[in-house]
């Protein structure tokens, strides 16, 4: 029988009352491993209700008994996050070092929240004006909603809840519904922890969930990553209701190769980034674009690289693994059809891959295309799959210009060996994250995260010290201590003396 797994409020597991359900799966095998319970609007107030409870006396919790929280919950992640990767590979069916490498890569986000008491503190000016003095202090918002995507289901609810909770918020974070376990295991390590209920709250769900998230008057704001649609309107639904909202959106990444780079390099790491996670990042390279007369030989390269890979079961040490769902699986070979009729060149096929795994997975081969031209649907959508696109143009000029135009702003990345190109490029192109022989190039989370144009709505980044602010607001006092002797009347609007 399938486990049914059902939402965390107030410090325990909550039993809906909606009687909707959806189903969990292995995506390596195809099998139903759990029932998802999903909440309907009273679900959604029960557990928004339990967070709003809790922040007044979390908000007045000093910031040394929070940071020791902090702390107690970095070292039980640290210690049991072989675990949790387990738990990401059963459901979302990345290899098991990519799923290890992404809880890694949110446990630095905890490490940067430790040092909240330095992060969140205020500024003091003494005798501003005569006998005034002025100060500034961060205070946190109160209850912050997280709706976070598939394909980081550990990592990516890690760049927000680690900053909220350490500012003093508390936080209801809605994972995908076609991967809640890891968020659902964070719950009860944060209770290890020491963390007072209420303060870190589940709630499953569907669109449901998310709308009642966005409307409640009680939360005060939104995290949100996914496609540019949904931040689209996740962004204009929670701005029309009071919210502070940061959406981050999709992303087209392109990898600029110039003729004088190293191209076994830029070979290695096109494949690395185009197939890592079958493809299913938000900073997945999946355009390579070739400068002057190295497409064939670069081509080759990648190729070369890209048969020998092993798809399969995450678990038995493949390199790639499956695609989420049936439904992410048929699209994508949609994407591969669209583009072979469009008049790409198919250089290798991941249609045809015989995955190492049991069961009816749902599995897409690494695929590579060549002469993508910038109207095919290949090129134009994120297809979200293991599908890289070689695109050929003569200089770099024409290649910064053909990633300018493009409506996504997420990542991007130069290969060179020449550093006045590189510099150049750092300051031309148009895209948030930026890496000069870097494919991936994530921030550190002392660093924001985040991308231009259509990759995202808002204007806070996620972590790093847009993150801090973003989950506190500001507030000035101008203070003055009287002498006995009174100051006498006087309605003239106040001057500084």
């Amino acid at each position: 029988m399938a486990t049914t797994l059902q939402h965390w409020k107030n410090g325990a597991v909550y039993e809906g009352t909606s009687g909707r359900f959806s189903d969990v799966t292995n995506p390596a095998t195809g099998e139903v491993t759990a029932q998802l319970a999903l909440a309907n609007e009273a679900d959604v107030d029960a557990v928004v209700a339990a967070a709003a409870a809790a922040f007044p006396a979390w908000r007045d919790t000093s910031l040394a008994k929070r940071t020791q929280v902090l702390f107690a919950f970095r070292e039980l992640l640290n210690a049991r996050k072989e675990e949790l990767a387990a738990i990401i590979t059963a459901e979302h069916g990345k290899v098991l070092s990519d799923a290890y490498g992404e809880v890694s890569r949110g446990q630095e986000v905890v490490e940067f929240a430790c040092g909240m008491p330095h992060l969140i503190k205020g500024a003091f000016t003494e005798n501003a004006s005569t006998k005034v003095d002025v100060h500034s202090i961060r205070q946190p918002l109160g209850v912050a909603g997280i709706i976070s995507p598939f394909n980081f289901p550990a990592m990516v609810p890690m760049w927000f809840f680690p900053i909220a909770i350490a500012a003093g918020n508390t936080v209801v974070v809605k994972p995908s519904e076609k991967d809640p376990t890891s968020v659902l295991w964070i719950a009860e390590l944060w209770q290890e922890a020491g963390l007072p209920d209420g303060v870190f709250n589940v709630l499953n769900g569907d669109k449901v969930a998310v709308d009642g998230l966005l409307a409640h008057p009680d939360v005060a704001s939104i995290s949100f990553v996914g496609s540019t649609p949904i931040a689209q309107y996740v962004y204009e639904t929670g701005t029309r209701h009071g919210k502070r909202v940061q959406a981050l959106g999709g992303a087209k990444n392109h990898m600029l190769v110039l003729p004088d780079a190293d191209l076994d390099l830029a070979a290695d790491q096109a494949v690395n980034a185009g197939y890592g996670s079958a493809g299913e990042r938000c900073m997945a390279i999946s355009a390579v674009v070739a400068v002057g007369g190295i497409g064939d030989e670069l081509v080759t390269k990648i190729k070369e690289r890209t048969v020998g890979l092993r798809t399969g079961d995450g678990t038995r040490g493949c390199d790639m693994g499956p695609l989420v769902t049936a439904a992410a699986r048929d699209r994508v070979s949609g994407y591969i059809d669209a583009g072979e009729a469009a008049g790409a060149t198919l250089v290798v096929d991941g249609r045809t891959v015989e995955p190492d795994a049991d069961g009816e997975g749902f599995f897409v081969g690494p695929t590579l295309f060549d002469h993508v031209s910038t109207e095919m649907s290949i090129y134009t959508d994120e297809i979200f799959g293991p599908v890289l696109s070689v695109v050929r143009v003569d200089s770099y000029d024409e290649g910064v210009e053909l990633i300018n135009s493009n409506r996504y702003g997420n990542g991007v990345a130069i290969f060179t060996n020449d550093g006045g190109a590189a510099r150049r490029f750092q300051n031309e192109v148009s895209v948030g994250m930026v890496g000069i022989n870097v494919p991936v190039p994530v921030p550190m989370a002392y660093y924001s995260f985040g991308g231009w144009k259509a990759s995202l709505f808002g204007d806070t980044h996620a972590h790093g010290v847009e993150g801090v602010h973003f989950f506190t607001r500001g507030k000035v006092i101008t203070s003055r201590w009287l002498d006995p002797s009174h100051g006498g009347l006087n309605l003239g609007f106040p001057q500084n003396t």
